[in-house]
């Protein structure tokens, strides 16, 4: 017999073949058919009177022949077995079979057939699967598994032998096979058969699912399995096509993206045909990006059409004709890592991921740590933990991608997430999600491999070859140091991704080696260098380790200012990436420093004013070198003022350098008036250097003045050196004033009050004033009075208002009070001024009075009110040793009752200790028994007529008190009973 040659098709864009299998009671007789056109054309109908037959062409070197007509057709062995097969003794079969019903010679016909294929197995009643013959017990697996399709199954015979004999199944080629993917999703109706034995799809994916095989030791049988079994399961639910406004027919079940993402490890002959047969599936258009199935076109040029078309066309890309791989290189920004991956079990082909992300809210708007839940579609490579999910500046959906050394690879082109995106904050759609991001601040460089396991792409030399050729820098390739630099570079790009996805570990070692890299091509000071000693300090702040970041930061700031200058605007860059580093520390000080310093970089000309207000700010909180900067960049501008000096002596810090800075550059317009000295000497920190440097540069201006001495007085920390520097060395300039002699009584020291007394002698007077300020004196007042009474005894006179501001001393108070009973108890007098002085000293007010009362108590006399006020602010203890001392002269009168009254700690018990130890000096006064009643309680009130007797006469006022004492006033009433 001939060869059959193939007649063109009929015109008509749904014009095909179908194979009419011819009937024959001998199953070993040859296979006779016909071929015969027909139009698929739209005429109301569901399906049509044909049936599909999806299977895997097989070996093609040994074919076995068929008559077509009268003429030979070569086939291959596992076609022949299907069709042998599918013969009916008596009927006649139509099938449409395409490796026969394509001319697969004539590469135009194929292009145009394979875009019918979705439609032709939807338009089919039936599409009949051929997994080959019967092999390695599969008779029984697919047994087995009918039996598990029933709901009645228990899973109880499961043993390992037909677990082996499903698992043989299940790895024959046909699982592994593109084509197959649109073939039994466009199905109606799926037939399974495998030698003798046959099974509905529907069942055969029920069975499965019910038998819970466990895919560890064949885990590349798991991912082309599920994808097969889920789309046969899910096409009884899905419409069966869509028509798109182009007219093309489509099953309209996922974007090409996703299905690329799926099932682009699933075999095919032709490396275009990992492309074709998706299409029919595909809810895009194809010919908007020239995918329209075209065999003339290579495998090169289709490829790079897909990458444009699933992510964008501003990307770069590189691809091969001998590799299904791309090397892709783009603009794009981090949105978040996955930090938790789970399958979905009643559908396979969906997958539930926890993105979380610590930097995302720059981009996405908000304020705290960003998180979602994600339902995305299957993947061919699995997600992992950790895998990163970024945004590629165009693209419209989010990539998963993986980090290997110096690029990452791609793990998901499109990760979709299913409708919308549940964050901490509800539900977000996640288009508008997409849209809204502005931000793609990173160079990003992805290898998409459809071959290799993205955890062994770093070990493999044709990969670095290839990212080699394809991210040269311009500019460098005859230096013979390109390759340094392209992968220096690449490392950085990698670190400063992995820092946006907070992996600072991994951050780290990769810009160490890319900063080793420019080194070796640019020399440690060069520009690129320094930028990626600041990227690395920046990743040492995320890290809270701030000594690591600021040495890093200085390193590139003072190279930056020899060898760029100080105004650059890279160094000013660093010298504001450091003032945050010490603001994130609170090291605010610093940072207004280097603020400051910028601040003044920054600006030139006139439009920058300097102002006396900017002078005195710099003179006041900065060192020399903010000082000397500004003289540098502004000269004549700068006006030095009186206030600029007293700001410069104020400087806690830095006054001394600062000061010292003034004198040099603008000696003539530096005038030491009063408030500088006065500054200087408050000035804690600073004050004693300050102040000497003014004694050496201009002592015949400084002045000691009251405001002077009152200043260094205030100066807690230096104070005391302040004073001592001038007294020794303009004693001379002192304006010696009652006031001012005070304050140094009542603020410094013997050693300071000696010089002043050595230095000006008869000068100084020792008035009251001065002898009151040395009482009241809280750290050395003892000293100080003590030199007045050894060197001016005939000066210091011991009036009450002495003995007061010895009794409210809160620090020397005893001392000082002990000192003047010693010296002058003649002149002491315990008075309610005195009195009260003492109850104000919270702290040793009560030693005080008590001193006063053993050492005069017996001749001072004791008046009224002084009992008063003793009462009024004092304990038991006092009265006790008030009462010992001058017991026969203690009156109780209505004041000292009312006084007892008010005071809240001790109140009853002085007022009970006066009535048991001195009741016979109560003065029986309606006042005095009112007081009682109406402020004490029922035990006080008692004692009255206990020891007064019948001298108490109750008159209105007593009862009415008694009446109103909040405290018991009811009960007190019996004690006036017997009246």
């Amino acid at each position: 017999m001939s060869w059959y040659h193939y007649s063109s098709l009929l015109p008509g864009p749904d014009s095909i073949r179908l194979l009419r299998l011819m009937p024959h009671e001998d199953d070993a007789a040859r296979i006779q058919c016909e071929l015969f056109d027909y139009s698929l054309h739209e005429s109301g109908k569901g399906t049509h009177m044909f049936e599909a037959l999806s299977y895997v062409w097989g070996d093609p070197d040994k074919p076995l022949f068929i008559s077509i007509g009268e003429h030979d057709l070569p086939v291959t062995t596992n076609l022949h077995a299907a069709l042998s097969r599918l013969r009916d003794r008596s009927f006649e079969r139509i099938i449409w079979v395409d490796a026969i019903c394509i001319n697969q010679e004539d590469l135009q016909e194929r292009s145009r057939q394979v875009q019918l294929v979705a439609k032709i197995y939807s338009k089919a009643n039936r599409v009949i699967v051929w997994l080959g013959e019967t092999a390695d017990n599969s008779d029984r697996a697919l047994e087995e598994i009918r039996i598990a399709a029933d709901e009645e199954y228990t899973n109880s015979s499961n043993s390992e032998t037909i677990q082996q004999a499903i698992f043989a199944l299940l790895q024959r080629p046909w699982f592994r096979r593109i084509w197959v993917l649109q073939e039994v999703a466009a199905a109606r109706h799926v037939l399974i058969m495998c030698g003798l034995m046959e099974i509905d799809g529907y069942a055969f994916c029920s069975g499965l699912k019910s038998l819970e095989l466990s895919y560890e030791t064949c885990p590349d049988l798991q991912s082309p399995v599920r994808s097969v079994t889920s789309l046969i399961r899910g096409a009884i639910f899905r419409p069966k096509y869509a028509i798109s406004s182009s007219g093309r027919f489509s099953l309209d079940i996922r974007p090409l993206g996703e299905l690329i993402d799926m099932f682009h490890t699933h075999e095919a002959t032709l490396d275009h045909d990992k492309v074709y047969a998706l299409l029919g599936m595909s809810s895009d258009d194809p010919s908007e990006a020239g995918l329209w199935p075209d065999y003339k076109i290579s495998w090169q040029e289709l490829f790079h059409r897909l990458v444009k078309f699933v992510l964008s066309r501003e990307v770069s890309v590189a691809t091969w004709s001998d590799r299904k791989t791309a090397v892709i290189k783009s603009k794009g920004c981090i949105l978040g890592q996955v930090s938790l991956l789970k399958r979905d079990v009643a559908w396979a082909d969906r997958q539930n991921v926890d993105i979380i992300s610590k930097n995302a809210p720059r981009y996405l708007g908000y304020k705290s740590e960003w998180s979602a839940h994600w339902t995305l579609q299957a993947s061919a490579k699995s997600v992992r933990q950790d895998d990163l999910v970024c945004l590629l500046q165009g693209a419209s959906k989010p990539t998963i991608i993986r980090s290997c050394k110096d690029y990452f690879a791609v793990i998901m082109i499109a990760a979709t997430p299913m409708k919308n995106i549940r964050t901490e904050s509800g539900y977000v759609k996640w288009p508008e999600l997409m849209r809204s991001i502005k931000t793609f601040p990173r160079d990003f460089l992805l290898v998409w491999d459809w071959e290799s396991c993205p955890g062994k792409l770093q070990d493999r030399e044709e990969f670095a070859t290839l990212i080699e050729t394809n991210s040269r820098v311009p500019g460098y390739s005859k230096t013979g140091l390109d390759d340094h630099l392209n992968k220096a570079t690449r490392l950085r790009n990698v670190a400063l991704i992995l820092e946006d996805a907070k992996e600072h570990e991994e951050a780290v070692k990769r810009l160490r080696e890319a900063i080793e890299g420019f080194e070796r091509v640019f020399g440690k000071e060069h520009p690129h260098t320094l930028t990626e000693f600041d990227n690395l300090a920046l990743i040492y702040m995320e890290k809270n380790q701030w000594k690591q970041a600021e040495e890093l930061f200085m390193q590139a700031i003072q190279i930056r200012k020899r060898v760029q200058g100080a105004d650059h605007p890279d160094t000013l860059s660093s010298m504001a990436a450091l003032a945050s580093t010490y603001k994130d520390q609170g090291h605010l000080e610093k940072a207004e420093k280097l603020e400051m310093m910028i601040h003044l970089l920054e600006r030139r000309g006139d439009s920058f004013q300097i102002t006396e207000g900017v002078v005195a700010k710099i003179a006041r909180y900065f060192d020399k070198e903010v000082m000397a900067l500004l003289f540098e960049r502004r000269r004549d501008d700068v006006q030095i003022t009186e206030g600029v000096i007293e700001a410069a002596a104020r400087n806690l810090r830095s006054g001394k350098e600062v000061m010292t800075l003034l004198l040099e550059r603008r000696r003539d317009d530096v005038q030491i008036t009063e408030g500088v000295v006065r500054a200087a000497a408050g000035n804690d920190e600073s004050g004693r250097k300050l102040m000497a440097l003014l004694l050496e540069r201009r002592g015949d201006e400084v002045q000691i003045t009251e405001g002077v001495v009152e200043a260094a007085a205030r100066n807690l920390r230096s104070g005391k050196e302040v004073m001592m520097l001038l007294l020794r060395q303009t004693v001379s300039h002192f304006q010696i004033t009652e006031r001012a002699i005070a304050k140094i009584a009542s603020s410094f020291d013997k050693e300071v009050m000696t010089l002043i007394l050595e230095r000006r002698g008869e000068e100084v007077q020792i008035t009251e004033g001065v002898v009151e300020a040395a009482a009241q004196n809280l750290r050395s007042g003892k000293e100080v009075m003590s030199l007045l009474l050894e060197q001016r005894g005939d000066q210091v006179q011991i009036t009450e208002r002495v003995v007061e501001a010895a009794a409210r001393n809160l620090r020397s108070g005893k001392e000082v009070t002990s000192l003047l009973l010693e010296q002058r108890g003649d002149q002491v007098q315990i008075t309610e001024g005195v009195v009260e002085a003492a109850a104000w000293n919270w702290s040793s007010g009560n030693e005080v009075i008590t001193l006063l009362l053993q050492q005069i108590g017996n001749k001072s006399q004791i008046a009224d009110g002084v009992l008063a006020k003793i009462a009024r602010y004092f304990d038991r203890e006092v009265i006790t040793l008030l009462l010992e001392r001058r017991g026969d002269e203690v009156q109780i009168t209505e004041g000292v009752v009312e006084a007892a009254a008010r005071n809240l700690r001790s109140g009853k018990e002085v007022m009970m200790l006066l009535l048991r130890r001195t009741a016979s000096h109560f003065q029986i006064t309606e006042g005095a028994v009112t007081a009682v009643s109406r402020s004490f309680d029922k035990e006080i009130v008692a004692l009255l007529p206990e020891r007064k007797g019948n001298e108490i006469q109750i008159m209105q006022g007593v009862t009415e008190a008694t009446a109103r004492n909040p405290k018991s006033g009811k009960e007190m009433k019996s004690c006036w009973s017997y009246q």
